[in-house]
């Protein structure tokens, strides 16, 4: 069976092809960063309308470049939630729109299961159960993951998210959007001479706090000379402090559960110093880490349709209704 997935839920336009048995077919994606750039972050309203311009066009070129029809496609996939609500909806109308058209179901995605599921899309995956660290723009979260769709949150950030840490941190030392990216870029450059506190790691628990450390970015920042060198000293101490948090909070939660094995995925999954923080930590545990590869760890198609794959097979599917939901806790699931 072929099912074709459809991620809306921010800045990113992607759709991509899952088969049962060959995996992935092909995906596509088209990212609004350089349109948002101009306002320094996401504008929810332009969001949309980009979604609406690209979606078709993408769905056709998907098909066209995978020799496949409508005919050939068994399900629809498509982000529901979370995100932001207008993003949602082109996604979610378009894949109840082809549905009935297609006559063919719908499956309903939530955003976070699709990350934790993106290192299934690898040739060798992680198997069952794992602990899933997730931490994008908008959400940190420890899972412990017992197989698809059986999750028990372990901790969360009780503020601001790693990767929404890292986007205001690098916009208090006047860099442009992306700015979690340009901070990650500023930091090879940087000297190790500030230290930044390892927030929530000398009391017991798995929960996150990072609003403090851009506080103490902006502080650190206003008493130095606010030189290049000086933002990138800052940038590095501030990348080497979320590194060491998440490394912390890992080791505890593989203690704590007893398993081994680690699934880090999201957007930030990506930074260099992160991966090397967790792998070193893993290693020490003498345990296995799983990431995706670059491309999945932003979001996009492939994910949704993977995760779409397996709530299809366990017999889940959307009404007629379009369901979006911007706020979404994976504890519903």
């Amino acid at each position: 069976m072929y099912i074709l997935g459809i991620e809306t839920s921010c800045d990113e336009t992607g759709v991509a092809i899952y088969h049962s048995q060959r995996g992935l077919i092909h995906h596509l994606l088209y990212s609004q960063i350089e349109m948002h750039s101009e306002y320094g972050g996401v504008v929810p309203e332009l969001a949309s309308r980009d979604h609406i311009r690209k979606l078709i066009p993408l769905i056709e070129q998907l098909l066209h470049e995978s020799n496949l029809t409508s005919k050939d496609i068994t399900a629809i996939a498509y982000t529901a939630g979370p995100g932001l609500m207008g993003a949602l909806l082109v996604g979610a109308a378009t894949a109840q729109s082809l549905a009935m058209a297609w006559q063919i179901p719908a499956v309903a995605v939530h955003h976070m299961e699709g990350h934790l599921l993106a290192p299934m899309l690898e040739e060798n995956p992680p198997a069952f159960p794992f602990v899933a660290l997730l931490i994008s723009g908008g959400h940190t979260l420890l899972v412990q993951v017992t197989a698809v769709g059986k999750y028990e949150l372990l901790g969360e950030s009780l503020d601001d998210a790693a990767g929404e840490a890292f986007d205001k941190t690098a916009k208090l030392l006047g860099l442009s959007y992306p700015g979690g990216v340009k901070l990650s870029e500023l930091a090879k450059s940087g000297q190790v001479r500030f230290r930044f506190p390892r927030p929530m790691t000398d009391r017991a628990g798995l929960d996150f706090s990072f609003s403090g450390l851009k506080t103490f970015a902006l502080t650190t920042f206003q008493k130095s000379e606010q030189s290049e060198q000086d933002k990138a000293d800052i940038a590095l101490a501030f990348q080497e402090a979320v590194a060491d948090t998440l490394a912390i909070k890992c080791r505890r939660a593989l203690q704590q559960t007893g398993l081994k094995t680690l699934v880090v995925a999201g957007g930030v999954s990506a930074n260099t110093q992160i991966r090397a923080a967790l792998t070193a930590m893993v290693a020490k545990e003498n345990g296995k880490v799983f990431f995706p590869r670059l491309e999945f760890c932003t979001d996009n198609g492939a994910m949704i349709a993977y995760a779409g794959y397996q709530r299809f097979l366990a017999g889940e599917t959307q009404g007629l209704e379009i369901f979006a939901k911007p706020r979404w806790a994976m504890s519903e699931l």
